[in-house]
């Protein structure tokens, strides 16, 4: 599907202004790596505001061996802004309701998390007014084999258009719905449990541009995905369905794609702004446990 991107070497890293943080580009379309932080320590605010410039220039950043606590984690992605609570509060983390459970992990009989996490290519509860500016996920258990993540950059996606494409969804709108495959996926699986009325109603379906402009870097980007985006509103439904499935087409070719291989204690932060993700899945039999915080972000415009 997508090349294997390795780290450029490390004579490449180098210093983000006097923070002590190097930033180190992935051999990537997009990414880097984040060295010489520890997020289990106070954070100064110059260090800070280094990895808040770098989280604008290079979309996703991995934090490598990361020991730190669940609720550093929490208080850490809190510092870019409030935190947003899945709606499926089967899997938060006890004691940790920020902190979302990404496993298949199955416990007497039970699962402990949401293990089809990531199934389709999508940008984080985009079914939301607010979608989120971001996530951070921590890995706690990795398989031997699989469970990689592969990240789209939707900007490089958006400038690559035809130009008589972007003239055609300029203004265009689109309706983004949580339900939009859940059924389909709890037919299947076992991660998927029957939503009660009350969830149903935290995730009415909303509507988004189909281009949205970053509020922090004014750079535009596509914003739609297989997963939530179920139609362009006041289009027939043939016409709306093609549209979209030619965008979700375009936008996750492998040009603009990284592949992240997961390291034991990887923490990966991603503008949900600017990328759509998927996860690539892994043998049923091998463990996979990672904790996700998600940011709320924007109205997106």
């Amino acid at each position: 599907m997508s090349a294997v991107f390795e780290p450029t070497p490390a004579a490449q890293a180098r210093p983000s202004s006097r923070s002590g943080v190097e930033i180190r580009r992935l051999d990537a379309p997009f990414g880097a790596e984040v060295l010489g932080l520890d997020l289990g320590q106070p954070l100064p605010e110059e260090t800070f505001r280094a990895i808040h410039r770098a989280h604008l220039e290079h979309h996703v950043l991995v934090f490598r061996d990361m020991h730190i606590t669940p609720q550093q984690q929490v208080d850490f992605s809190r510092r870019f802004g409030p935190l947003q609570i899945h709606v499926l509060h089967q899997f938060q983390l006890p004691g940790h309701p920020e902190v979302l459970v990404i496993s298949n992990v199955i416990e007497n009989g039970k699962p402990i998390g949401l293990g089809d996490a990531g199934h389709y290519w999508h940008s984080d509860i985009s079914y939301k007014e607010k979608p989120s500016l971001g996530s951070l996920l921590h890995a706690q258990e990795l398989p031997a084999e699989g469970g990689d993540t592969l990240f789209a950059d939707q900007h490089q996606a958006y400038d690559a258009l035809p130009d008589e494409l972007k003239r055609a969804i300029a203004g265009l709108k689109a309706e983004h719905s949580y339900l939009k495959k859940y059924e389909e996926l709890r037919a299947r699986s076992p991660w998927r449990p029957p939503l009660s009325q009350e969830q149903i109603e935290q995730v009415r379906p909303v509507v988004h541009p189909v281009v949205r402009t970053h509020p922090e870097t004014g750079r535009k980007a596509l914003f739609v995905s297989e997963h939530f985006t179920t139609r362009i509103v006041g289009w027939p439904e043939d016409e709306s369905r093609d549209l979209l499935q030619r965008l979700f087409e375009h936008s996750t070719q492998e040009r603009f794609v990284y592949r992240h291989v997961w390291q034991p204690h990887d923490m990966v932060f991603w503008d949900n702004r600017s990328v759509v993700h998927l996860a690539t899945g892994c043998p049923a039999h091998l463990r996979r446990r990672l904790y996700r915080t998600t940011i709320e972000g924007d109205a997106p415009f």
